[in-house]
């Protein structure tokens, strides 16, 4: 697939009306048009929050709001057809999904709009909080990879809102070659701090970290509004490889922030900064003391399989001694 070296880049925090998915369509149409009417040229790749089409805490009425990638990537090209006509473009969506075997996600996908639309990934969310307001994981099922994808516009993984608090996580997507990762995120406010909500300021460091160490781009788009008293902060931002700050939006109200991302930024970023390079050399010596921590723990936890774990930890390592 041919990539391009250059893309514009649309980041769209909304609020959207809680269990409403054909409102919610008509709001993404909605941007769509607001894109298509700018003086500027449409974007390359276009990036909505999580659990855009549905609200966040829909909880027990998740399977009421849940629709299969097909089915979404279906109603997407028609709203593209209405408000963003002739356009061929990218997209990056959190919706709840329910697949082939009636199992249900907290999902994005990546598609591309146009002549030849079609989903190229569905991420499903890995990290299902279950602590304060949440309690994500009496409602989905939890994804099992983070996977990384090639298209028109570079190398791309997904990460939903808590998967990328993890740093292994992002630490896998730049290690299987994404020059970019997509975080759709639905984050509430809570505390304060310089004026802000805490989480704001706390997202912007893990944001800014994972770009710099791994020399990629980080898109983060935010959900914003109220569900049942607790208030998301949008704060949408592109950060660039050396853990630059782009653009951003406001923490509160809809709002849509454009920018350009060159990805020969990701060749300089790497090269003058060979984190990522340094991590593959010693990658060796640290998958082993990963199983085996791994391992540990299981068996901390009383878990047969955590034994098992750290007995093949400590097969796989000599098997790495042996061919170093």
């Amino acid at each position: 697939m041919a990539r391009a070296k250059r893309f514009e880049l649309a980041l769209v925090q909304l609020a959207p009306r809680k269990g409403d998915l054909e409102a919610n369509f008509a709001s993404i149409g909605a941007a769509f048009a607001v894109l298509a009417a700018e003086k500027e040229a449409f974007p390359n790749v276009v990036v909505f929050p999580e659990a855009m089409l549905s609200g966040y805490f829909v909880e027990g009425g998740v399977r009421d709001v849940s629709l299969s990638a097909r089915d979404v990537l279906g109603r997407l090209q028609r709203l593209a057809k209405a408000n963003a006509p002739k356009k061929t473009f990218d997209i990056v969506l959190g919706f709840y999904e329910i697949d082939e075997d009636d199992k249900l996600y907290n999902s994005a996908l990546y598609a591309t709009i146009g002549a030849e639309t079609r989903v190229h990934h569905v991420h499903r969310k890995l990290f299902l909080p279950t602590y304060g307001v949440f309690d994500e994981e009496r409602f989905v099922t939890r994804g099992r990879s983070v996977g990384v994808f090639d298209t028109a516009n570079g190398r791309a993984a997904i990460l939903i809102c808590e998967d990328a608090c993890h740093s292994l996580a992002t630490t896998v997507a730049a290690l299987r070659g994404a020059q970019i990762i997509y975080i759709p995120s639905a984050s509430p406010g809570r505390g304060m701090e310089d004026f802000e909500p805490a989480n704001v300021s706390l997202w912007r460091d893990i944001i800014r970290v994972a770009a710099s160490e791994h020399g990629l781009f980080v898109a983060y788009a935010g959900l914003v509004g109220f569900e049942g008293g607790k208030g998301f902060t949008g704060g949408s931002r592109l950060v660039g490889p050396f853990g630059d700050l782009r653009v951003e939006a406001p923490f509160t109200g809809d709002a849509i922030v454009r920018a350009s991302v060159d990805l020969e930024d990701v060749a300089v970023a790497r090269a003058a900064l060979p984190a990522l390079g340094d991590l593959e050399t010693n990658l060796p010596e640290l998958v082993p003391a990963l199983l085996a921590a791994e391992g540990e723990t299981g068996a901390r936890k009383g878990s047969p399989n955590g034994r098992a774990a750290k007995s093949a930890g400590k097969s796989r390592a000599a098997k790495g001694r042996t061919r170093r």
